[in-house]
């Protein structure tokens, strides 16, 4: 039994002996995930699981999908990047087109494949290929359109009228959703993991503009307004004016009674039909809300009863019907807000391709829209771009300094990505130089550093990133995310007494952090406390089994949009 305690112990520690980095969850906080800062076991664990995976594949009956990477004019495209991804799995298959544009994926699983090419900054429709014969070939021929043709631009109607150019002539249709799940060890979809998180901070910039419904008029305009409605309570423009009122300062009970009796008294006028489904939506009656919607665009085909409509279906279930009406909001309006609101529908339901065209029209048509920008960057995270993912979160950043949410995103895609992004370096450090007393500024800016100077241990880089990171702490002694890389810097200089500390305090600040108490573990089985890393291993199993639980879940919540190419748009073709 020791001997077998031993082996396991060298298993783990070998895992993390002096791997300098790592988070701890995707919270948007101090609290972290590592993405390069995998378990020993979890690495053996993965190969074993890999071997396996490689030996079924082997055995199973496989298909093929083959195809061609054009150019405009019909010219083969070397080097493209094609993707093949089967439909229900987040794994993506990717490989590099032959001198004549050729691509070929000769050992794939039987189903439906969603097939797309990029090169430099061109990108081709998605093609849905139906691989489901084993033993059968399915054909993909993609054709790159470049995004940059005709940038020309201007300002004002002039951009607007530039952005309609991809929603008049739109290259794909979404022609309905699938289940979308993923199955992944420990550390082993850390990109992914990341990128849904930044897909649900993306949709919270919805609100970050200001929203007109907050009223800042003062109390006695209300009592007013009140009076009137006592005075005249049949009448419609005094229940209109103080619903509206109420309406605006969010109070959306009062709003809908009011409303709702103006409505009864005229129920034609569409501006308080409108106002009464925002207050039943606010009040969460979304059914009723979704009636009056529908009932405006019966009469009107206006771009902000699209935009309700969607955002209605959306909350209801609907996706499909959700994102058709976003995309006519759009058509009837290209405004900041409705492309915004368009491309995170793609988003959020992994039409991560789409959404990339989206947000990249809209901030054709607003290049001063930093929420577009930080949602393209995102988008391009998602969509494996890491270094165009940069730069469009630094270009972000430029625009307004003082927002905050461009550099959050950048701290988070260059911890998870592969290898250090341009840019974001400089950027974090003037983040960090700008808001001294925020824990995260440090923090993130700590992590790049250390990692664009790939992981070093000398004395003058441990000392810069330990500085910042005690001033994380500092700021935030909740910041767990950098007592746990405190703890990590003094581990790989083998003060192992000293990580043990830090471990302790990251795991005060979060008790599920899984990372912290996996290097605890590995910590106290350095000293030689054998029941404590027993313990800490156990209690490290225990939260991953939990999380990954919980992640499948959220994941199982989402649908994913089945996106079809439009062959004479995209000039591809895919036998069906």
């Amino acid at each position: 039994m020791r001997a077998g305690r031993t082996m396991t112990s060298a298993m783990r520690m070998r895992g993390t002996s002096d791997r300098a980095t790592g988070m701890s969850d995707d919270k948007a906080s101090c609290r972290e995930r590592s993405p390069w800062g995998a378990s020993g076991i979890a690495v053996v664990l993965a190969m074993v699981l890999s071997g396996a995976q490689i030996l079924c594949a082997q055995q199973a009956d496989n298909t093929v999908i083959e195809g061609s990477v054009r150019d405009a004019s019909g010219a083969g495209v070397a080097d493209a990047s094609v993707r093949v991804q089967k439909q229900g799995d987040v794994r993506v298959d990717e490989r590099k087109t032959n001198t004549d544009g050729g691509f070929l994926f000769p050992e794939l699983t039987p189903g439906v494949y969603l097939v797309s090419a990029t090169k430099g900054n061109r990108n081709s429709g998605v093609v849905v290929v139906n691989a489901t014969v084993i033993g059968g070939r399915g054909r993909a021929d993609l054709t790159l359109q470049n995004q940059n043709a005709g940038e020309s631009m201007s300002s004002g109607a002039t951009q607007a009228a530039e952005g309609m150019e991809l929603v008049d002539k739109p290259n794909f249709t979404v022609a309905g959703v699938t289940d979308w799940t993923a199955a992944g060890g420990h550390g082993s979809d850390v990109s992914l993991r990341t990128s849904e998180s930044l897909t649900r901070e993306a949709l919270e910039l919805k609100a970050k503009p200001g929203d007109s419904r907050t009223s800042s008029e003062p109390r006695e305009i209300e009592n007013a307004l009140r009076a009137e409605v006592e005075k005249s309570p049949r009448d419609f423009d005094a229940n209109h004016r103080l619903g509206e009122y109420y309406l605006k300062a969010g109070m959306y009970g009062q709003a809908v009674q009011l409303l709702e009796n103006a409505y009864q008294i005229d129920a034609k006028d569409a501006d308080n039909e409108h106002d009464l489904a925002l207050a039943l939506q606010g009040n969460r009656e979304l059914e009723r809300a979704r009636e009056h919607a529908q009932r405006l665009l019966t009469t009107t085909d206006k771009a902000e009863y699209h935009r309700l409509a969607g955002e209605l279906n959306e909350s209801l279930g609907d996706p499909l019907t959700a994102v058709h009406e976003f995309e006519r909001a759009v058509q009837e309006e290209p405004s900041e807000q409705n492309y915004f609101e368009w491309g995170s529908e793609l988003l959020l339901h992994r039409a991560v391709w789409q959404a990339k065209d989206v947000f990249s029209a809209g901030a054709k048509a607003y290049p001063n829209s930093v929420r577009m920008l930080t949602a393209l960057g995102a988008t391009l995270f998602a969509a494996a771009l890491y270094d165009e993912a940069a730069h469009r979160l630094c270009a972000a950043s430029d625009l307004n300094p003082a927002d905050p949410e461009p550099y959050l995103f950048m701290g988070k895609i260059e911890l998870a990505a592969p290898n250090p992004l341009p840019c974001v370096e400089e950027k974090l450090a003037r983040f960090a130089e700008r808001e001294p007393g925020n824990a995260l500024a440090n923090y993130y800016y700590a992590m790049t550093y250390w990692k664009q100077h790939g992981q070093a241990t000398d004395p003058k880089t441990l000392d810069h990133v330990g500085g910042l990171l005690t001033k994380a702490v500092t700021i935030d002694p909740k910041c767990g995310s950098a007592y746990l890389q405190l703890g990590i810097l003094e581990a790989s200089q083998h003060n192992f007494e000293k990580s043990i500390a830090y471990y302790s305090k990251a795991i005060e600040a979060d008790p599920q952090m899984s990372e912290a108490h996996y290097r605890l573990g590995v910590a106290y089985d350095r000293i030689g406390e054998r029941s404590k890393a027993a313990e800490e291993f156990k209690m490290h199993d225990e939260i991953e089994k939990q999380r990954a639980a919980s992640v499948e879940r959220q994941r199982r919540e989402v649908k994913q949009f089945l996106v079809v190419v439009d062959k004479k748009a995209a000039g591809g073709s895919s036998n069906q």
